[in-house]
Parts: structure tokens; C-alpha cells; sequence
């Protein structure tokens, strides 16, 4: 008797926690504008999160999850301590753990754009990554017009130009 009650406790917690760890989904992860297929990710229904293996994080983007945070060659962002476990969860049966990248995503302040449609995933530049214009001055420059004469940008200051420019490949 005891133990069919434990059994059935047990199998009530399984159905009970099985929603909430998400459903597993196919999805495309556009990252550095090159996409990876993901064939086991997994998404938590009402939310943006995108969970995917830890092998799946390092194909897809190039990061590991190493001891002092998430890296890239010599590029490292450590994960908050405190909140690891909105980065990190354990899958059970299997030795890679699952990595939240759109958690990722917002603490290296990068945009996520979503289609849930398509399950499709694009993670554009980080902060880092960005580069702003200095001023809004172009650089001086000299090229030869049509006929061969030497001109500058400089000879230019002050007026409009419009530059044509032509490439074969």
C-alpha cells in the first residue's frame, strides 16, 4: 500500500514538473549572421527563453561555458553567482547541461529578434561590438577622375559630392 502511494506521489510530480520544464523544439540560431541548426532546444511556453546543450552553445556561437564565465578565444563574460541558474540547468540522463542564450543575450546587452513561426532565433551585435561613428566627417581621401587627374576630399570641404563607386566581384 505504502508503496503504490509513493509511486503514485511520484508519478504526480513527474506530470506536475514536466510542463514547466518546456518543450523541446527544433530551432535555427542566426549568430555572427552565420545560422546554426538546433535540433534540441528547448523553450518554456509564455516566454522568449531559448535553452539549448552547452555543445549546441559553443557550434552555434563559438562561447563555452568555462569555471570564470562564458568565452570566446580571449573574450570572457562572467556569469553572475547569484543568479547561475537562470544561465545553467542540469539535463538529467546526460552529461551536457542546458544554457539559456537569450539570458545570455541580456546580460552582454545584445539584441534578440524572434519568429516563433519559423523558430527562428537572430542575435545581433553586442554593445561591444558596435562601433559609432567618431564624428561625421569622412576621411580624407585622393583618387584619379575619369581622365586621370588627382583629386581630394579636402579640395571638396564645403560642398556636395556625391561619390560613384563600382566594383567587378
Amino acid at each position: 500500500m505504502k508503496a503504490r502511494f509513493f509511486s503514485g506521489v511520484l508519478l504526480l510530480l513527474v506530470l506536475v514538473a514536466l510542463p514547466a520544464l518546456g518543450k523541446e523544439v527544433h530551432a535555427t540560431v542566426v549568430y555572427d549572421d552565420k545560422a546554426t541548426e538546433i535540433n534540441t532546444a528547448q523553450t518554456q511556453d509564455g516566454t522568449d527563453q531559448l535553452w539549448i546543450t552547452t555543445h549546441d552553445l559553443t557550434r552555434a556561437t563559438r562561447f563555452e561555458v568555462k569555471p570564470q564565465g562564458v568565452c570566446r578565444d580571449e573574450l570572457c563574460f562572467p556569469l553572475p553567482k547569484a543568479r547561475k541558474q537562470e544561465f545553467l540547468e542540469k539535463q538529467v540522463g546526460r552529461k551536457d547541461e542546458l544554457f539559456n542564450l537569450t539570458a545570455f543575450a541580456a546580460l552582454v546587452h545584445q539584441p534578440v529578434a524572434h519568429d516563433a513561426a519559423t523558430s527562428t532565433w537572430y542575435f545581433g551585435l553586442r554593445t561591444d561590438q558596435q562601433q559609432g561613428l567618431a564624428s561625421l566627417r569622412a576621411p580624407d581621401f585622393t583618387l584619379p577622375d575619369i581622365d586621370g587627374k588627382m583629386h581630394s576630399l579636402h579640395d571638396f570641404r564645403g560642398k556636395k559630392v556625391l561619390l560613384v563607386t563600382w566594383a567587378s566581384w
